[in-house]
């Protein structure tokens, strides 16, 4: 399999998915400061339970999608119980992919329209 259809495989991503790969596009976050990122990135309007996102950040690993990260902060500056996440190659170039849908999508005149009519109305 090409890596193209690898990364095509993941799309559409779910919401949660998405953000959880934009939290973690400019570099690594522990577990609790990427649900804090989602919750800024959309002005609280997803608040993802830590139950949850675990289980789903444990899914997008086994995907390939994300990995622990090994490197860790200075032991007086951390947390040891804190788990690092980060962007595997394949998750940045899955988030690139939903990235040029999206925009694509975007850009299609009925989107338009509706995006229009519904700031008007």
């Amino acid at each position: 399999m090409k890596a193209q259809d690898d990364t095509t495989a993941h799309l559409p991503l779910k919401p949660d998915e998405l953000h959880i790969l934009l939290a973690l596009e400019d570099g690594e976050r522990h577990g609790y400061a990427v649900l804090k990122e989602i919750e800024r990135a959309t002005n609280g309007a997803m608040r993802l339970a830590a139950s949850p996102f675990y289980r789903k950040l444990k899914r997008m690993s086994e995907q390939g999608l994300v990995d622990e990260a090994d490197d860790r902060p200075a032991p007086e500056l951390d947390d040891e119980r804190r788990r690092y996440y980060r962007l595997t190659p394949l998750g940045r170039a899955v988030l690139g992919a939903e990235a040029r849908r999206l925009v694509d999508l975007a850009a299609h005149d009925r989107i338009l329209r509706l995006a229009r009519a519904a700031r008007e109305g």
